[in-house]
């Protein structure tokens, strides 16, 4: 297991969702998030990295988000108001639990690493430039560090 893998994990269980277009990772501010077709988009982001006695802690947070539409429409109902903001929060969210129930009941838990503790999911609105609305989850991951001391 490596850097590599836990990507590669991570990818693969978001894009098995239904409910993401594009799957990115790195600098957020590298992807032309003006392009309305890539959305839903989930982002990953490795933040830090902590050598401890056997294992390798990494930090991760994956920002779930996709546009708000804003209905014409007069509102009707200020709970509500004209756009769909909850419906996107209450998608994201869903999806993010799907793929943290994944990561630590899956065949992934078994096998490749392990999610220590909770996450945490902080929702955001009208983030970015075009009105974009979803949650970051940031949770630590675990995997055996293979490294040894000996020479060769």
């Amino acid at each position: 297991m490596s850097y590599y893998g836990i990507l590669n994990i991570i990818k693969s269980e978001l894009e098995a969702t239904d409910l993401v277009n594009t799957v990115t990772q790195g600098d957020i501010f590298r992807i032309d998030l003006a392009k309305q077709t890539i959305f839903p988009l989930a982002h990953i982001i490795v933040n830090n990295a902590t050598f401890e006695s056997n294992v390798i802690r990494y930090n991760i947070s994956i920002i779930a988000m996709d546009v708000v539409d804003i209905s014409k429409d007069e509102t009707t109902d200020i709970f509500v108001g004209n756009d769909n903001e909850q419906d996107v929060l209450n998608t994201q969210i869903t999806m993010l639990n799907r793929v943290y129930e994944k990561l630590t009941r899956g065949d992934y838990f078994l096998n490749l690493g392990i999610i220590d503790g909770n996450p945490t999911c902080e929702p955001f609105i009208e983030r970015f430039e075009n009105n974009l609305a979803g949650w970051t989850m940031t949770f630590d991951y675990l995997i055996g560090n293979e490294m040894t001391v000996c020479d060769g």
